[in-house]
C-alpha cells in the first residue's frame, strides 16, 4: 500500500469542499527547467560535505578526486552515493572500479581537498597513503580521519552526472573527530557542533 493511499484511507472525511484549481495543460509548468545559472546560485547555498574519493585503475595506479555531492542512502544494506561529473577525467575509472574509498575531510584537510581538485596527474604527489587490510581494495589517504571503503553496488546515469552507489564494507577511523569540512557559497567552510546550552 502506498503512503498516499494510506493517508487517504486514514483521513477523516472532509465536510467542506475547497475549490480545486487545475491547469488547462497539466504538467506545463513543471516541464520547464530552472535556468542553469539560477540553479547553480541556489545550490551554492546548500552546504555540502567535502570528501576525496579514491580507487585503483586497471594498471593498479591510484586515482581520485574531490567530491561534495555525497550522501548516505540506506542503512540496511549500508549504502552511500557520490555524484560524479561525466566530464571528469576520473569518472570512467571510478565508475568502472570494483571498489572505492570515500574519505571524510576535516578543516585541517583543505590543502588535500584542493590537491584532489587540481591536475589529475599531480593528485597523489607527496600524499601519504595508509597501509591496512582495506588498502589493497582502494587507496587510503593517511591524513583522513575517517575512510569508508565500498564495493560498487550500482551506477545510475542522471543528467550530466553519474550516481555511483557503494555498499560500505569497511570503516577505518583514526580516533579523532572526522568531517566538518564543507563547501558553502563557493568556498570552504568549517562545520562544528553547536555548544550545549
Amino acid at each position: 500500500m502506498s503512503a498516499t493511499s494510506l493517508l487517504t484511507e486514514s483521513a477523516p472525511p472532509s465536510t467542506a469542499t475547497a475549490p480545486v484549481h487545475r491547469s488547462e495543460t497539466p504538467g506545463a509548468f513543471m516541464a520547464r527547467d530552472i535556468p542553469a545559472d539560477e540553479f547553480r546560485a541556489a545550490m551554492a547555498s546548500l552546504a555540502a560535505p567535502v570528501t576525496v574519493v579514491t580507487c585503483y585503475d586497471d594498471t593498479g595506479s591510484p586515482r581520485g578526486l574531490t567530491a561534495s555531492a555525497v550522501s548516505s542512502l540506506s542503512l540496511a544494506p549500508p549504502l552511500l552515493l557520490v555524484c560524479l561529473d561525466r566530464g571528469s577525467r576520473t569518472h570512467d575509472v571510478l565508475t568502472g572500479a570494483a571498489a572505492f574509498t570515500i574519505h571524510l575531510l576535516g578543516p585541517e584537510n583543505e590543502a588535500l581537498a584542493r590537491k584532489f581538485a587540481g591536475p589529475t596527474e599531480q593528485r597523489f604527489e607527496q600524499v601519504s597513503l595508509a597501509d591496512g587490510p582495506t588498502s589493497r581494495h582502494a587507496p587510503q589517504l593517511a591524513d583522513a580521519a575517517l575512510r569508508l571503503t565500498c564495493a560498487r553496488h550500482d551506477v545510475i546515469e542522471a543528467g550530466d552526472h553519474t550516481i555511483l552507489v557503494g555498499r560500505v564494507a569497511a570503516s577505518d577511523c583514526l580516533g579523532r573527530p572526522a568531517g566538518g569540512l564543507v563547501w558553502h557559497h563557493r568556498g570552504f567552510a568549517h562545520a562544528r557542533p553547536v555548544e550545549a546550552r
